[in-house]
């Protein structure tokens, strides 16, 4: 990474964010910031605040004190889809959620949106899925399922929670590749994972611990 995107302007700032679940603090005044062209790992042990903090970027979780600033677009990609397994949706539709998330839920979806769904279903390999019933995937393809979603809402800021998590390692590499590339196209790209490919490919690792920030290498500064 040159000194030009080391010093561009963030696009997530959090500044003392604290949120309490009963009587723990599950983040306890976190700061940070995270910028576009940046693939920046989210990690630590369980219980450390991890998914609390990407839900508090993603504004899913509401922070008791702190303040947080975001510019530009949203996608969250969480670890496990909230589709009910009856509900009898086709991986293109899930996919076409992304777009209504850019469109507005009540637009008919135009060429544009469809090129954009299968763009995203090809990146992801699972083109050839589009018509099948999105709960008789595998876990991997599920998940390359909710990123292709993510990925057609052509966000400025991709959060991802555990996305390798129990996956084949040919869907893992996938969505890394993924990762990468938008990284590379301009996005912030934040991630929460246990898996050390993923991590090996970040280009910042922020660690957490007891709900606070415990530090923060910049792997890809630190390479140069």
């Amino acid at each position: 990474m040159d000194s030009s995107q080391r010093t561009r302007t963030p696009v997530v700032e959090l500044a003392g964010i604290r949120v309490c679940f009963g009587a723990r603090d599950a983040l306890a005044g976190v700061d940070a910031d995270f910028r576009s062209t940046e693939l920046a790992v989210i990690v630590g042990p369980n219980g450390a605040g991890k998914s609390t903090l990407l839900e508090v970027i993603a504004g899913t979780q509401q922070a008791d004190e702190g303040e947080r600033r975001i510019d530009g677009i949203l996608a969250f990609v969480p670890q496990r889809a909230a589709i009910p397994p009856g509900l009898p949706v086709t991986v293109r539709d899930v996919v076409n959620v992304g777009v209504w998330g850019r469109l507005g839920t009540w637009r008919a979806m135009d060429r544009r949106g469809r090129e954009a769904v299968d763009r995203a279903l090809d990146r992801l390999d699972i083109l050839g899925l589009a018509k099948v019933p999105f709960s008789s995937l595998s876990g991997g393809q599920q998940q390359r399922t909710l990123l292709a979603q993510g990925l057609v809402r052509e966000a400025d800021i991709l959060l991802l929670d555990e996305p390798t998590t129990a996956l084949d390692s040919a869907s893992s590499e996938r969505i890394r590749g993924v990762m990468r590339d938008e990284a590379a196209r301009g996005v912030a790209v934040v991630c929460v994972s246990h898996d050390e490919s993923v991590i090996d490919v970040a280009d910042r690792v922020i660690r957490l611990a007891d709900g606070r920030v415990d530090g923060a290498v910049a792997q890809g500064i630190a390479a140069s």
